[in-house]
């Protein structure tokens, strides 16, 4: 939340929860401070170049549902009318892929997009 009236060289705070997330919520804010005062951040991979691409794919594939697009042209759009064609579509790989990214993307905006900020744990 941003506070209304606050000028850009004035100092600001961070307020924690003290709950679960509180570890992952210090390192975002670590996170932010070390972008703003030394960028660029850290090559963190934790997220990494096939992850980023499936996100994406995630909510490009949610974009097209939401506009209702059926699952058959989202998987066109996204793999090419020539791939899906080449297959029945009710036993396609593409078409259980194309459902996958739908529902994950779904998740995704449906709150999901907050696992990213989590730092991972060992168990």
């Amino acid at each position: 939340m941003l506070l209304g009236g606050i000028e850009p060289d004035q100092p600001l705070a961070a307020v924690v929860p003290l709950d679960t997330d509180a570890p992952d919520r210090i390192e975002a804010i670590s996170r932010l401070w070390g972008g703003l005062q030394a960028p660029p951040p850290p090559a963190d991979l934790r997220v990494t170049l096939q992850r980023r691409q499936r996100l994406r794919h995630m909510l490009r594939a949610f974009d097209g549902r939401a506009c209702r697009a059926t699952y058959r042209e989202i998987a066109e759009v996204m793999f090419g009318v020539s791939r899906v064609a080449s297959d029945s579509w009710k036993t396609s790989a593409l078409r259980d892929s194309t459902i996958r990214l739908v529902r994950d993307g779904l998740a995704m905006v449906d709150g999901g997009y907050r696992d990213l900020l989590r730092r991972r744990r060992r168990r």
